[in-house]
């Protein structure tokens, strides 16, 4: 979900300019830097929504609010996606 429908969703919603669109949500992929600094790296039972740092509620009011300017809009809606698809990682392992 992380990689193949960022892809079909810059298709549906930004024909003429997918493929930017598509490597702008794969770069958005970078937010999950903030797992390093986790203490087990990697954890397969732990959520990542509210744990680690730019997977916070507070971060995530942030992406939100990247939605109001143009300029920022595809990357807050890349990053908002990337916390939904994470949330069902959450849901999943509950």
């Amino acid at each position: 979900m992380h990689f193949l429908v960022p892809g079909i969703i810059a298709y549906v919603f930004y024909k003429s300019q997918w493929k930017k669109v598509w490597l702008i949500f794969i770069l958005t992929m970078f937010v999950d830097v903030d797992h390093l600094f986790a203490i087990p790296i990697f954890n397969p039972n732990r959520c990542s929504i509210n744990f680690h740092p730019l997977h916070t509620y507070y971060a995530i009011l942030v992406y939100f609010l990247l939605l109001i300017p143009k300029k920022t809009r595809i990357i807050a809606i890349a990053l908002l996606f990337h916390m939904f698809t994470d949330a069902i990682d959450c849901l999943w392992i509950s």
